[in-house]
């Protein structure tokens, strides 16, 4: 669901920047103050995790292919605060490295997929679940539904986007955003309960060594063995673009060192998609343990009397 630059145009570009750097903000100044937060490798490797998840495109219908948007299983792993920042930095990094997203829409995108979809679900699934971990079929399928309708939610903000972008009428676009992304929030759901069944800890603070590793390297054989063998059919949106035809190339606002997944200098397809995806697990993990050590380096201020 990363909108490219040519389907948004005017005022909603720049209002929705402003949000999703508010919610940014706030996302983590409540890390910051988090009495639960996870240490910089795990926020590394599931930030990873999800990165690699979403090069794997999974077919639906009608030569429609859908993706994880992580939001929920990134709050469920981390805590909700560190999982909107983990998507954020995914967005980010998807559209300045990979050309997987417009920058002048990448407001949009964050407030779609980190804020709505990580903010959002991760609160609902505080409030409905006590942890990630999953202890009976009743969770599985709570966490199953959060994940279904973060997606269905974040189809429809992208709707209103277009809509009053005036790129299209919301009565045509909503529909077939929202029938479409319901069949997609059927794999999210799945996709999700299987992460939490893996990988989810009774505390995100204190996993075991074996919690800290298994999702990055989960997100290595993911990205260098499975994502050449993605779904090539259009996502959600894409798919939707090309029926009312608003679907438009333009020319990046900058050249991206990997677009399209692909190193240009490589010529066999599996190799190039291969290392440019282990390359960005490399870049994300990084960048995410980077900015995981400078949250968790503060400390709560004792105040006494």
């Amino acid at each position: 669901m990363h909108i490219p630059s040519s389907m948004l145009e005017g005022s909603i570009c720049p209002v929705t920047a402003v949000v999703s750097a508010a919610g940014i903000a706030a996302a983590a100044y409540s890390a910051v103050k988090s009495k639960n937060k996870p240490d910089a490798a795990r926020f590394g490797a599931v930030t990873a995790l999800i990165f690699a998840a979403q090069m794997m495109n999974f077919p639906i219908q009608h030569g429609t292919s859908g993706h994880l948007l992580g939001g929920v299983l990134a709050a469920a792993l981390l805590g909700t605060p560190f999982g909107v920042l983990a998507i954020a930095l995914v967005l980010a990094i998807q559209c300045l490295v990979f050309s997987d997203g417009g920058f002048s829409v990448l407001g949009a995108n964050i407030l779609n997929m980190a804020i709505l979809g990580a903010g959002l679900g991760g609160f609902l699934t505080t409030r409905l679940l006590k942890s990630a971990s999953i202890k009976s079929v009743k969770d599985a399928v709570t966490l199953g539904g959060i994940a279904w309708a973060s997606v269905v939610i974040a189809a429809l903000a992208c709707s209103i986007e277009l809509a009053v972008s005036g790129t299209i009428a919301f009565s045509q676009v909503a529909v077939a955003m929202l029938l479409t992304h319901a069949l997609i929030g059927i794999g999210e759901g799945l996709i999700t309960v299987a992460g939490c069944f893996l990988f989810a800890t009774e505390t995100v603070s204190s996993p075991k060594k074996w919690f800290r590793a298994a999702p990055l390297m989960a997100s290595a054989f993911i990205a260098m063995i499975l994502s050449p063998f993605a779904s090539g059919y259009p996502d959600g949106l894409e798919w939707v673009a090309e029926k009312f035809q608003f679907l438009h190339e333009s020319a990046p606002a900058f050249v991206s060192p990997l677009p399209d997944y692909a190193v240009p200098q490589i010529s066999n397809e599996a190799v190039s998609t291969g290392l440019a995806g282990l390359a960005g697990v490399i870049i994300t993990f990084f960048l995410a343990w980077g900015i995981a050590k400078f949250l968790t380096s503060f400390k709560p201020v004792e105040v006494t009397s």
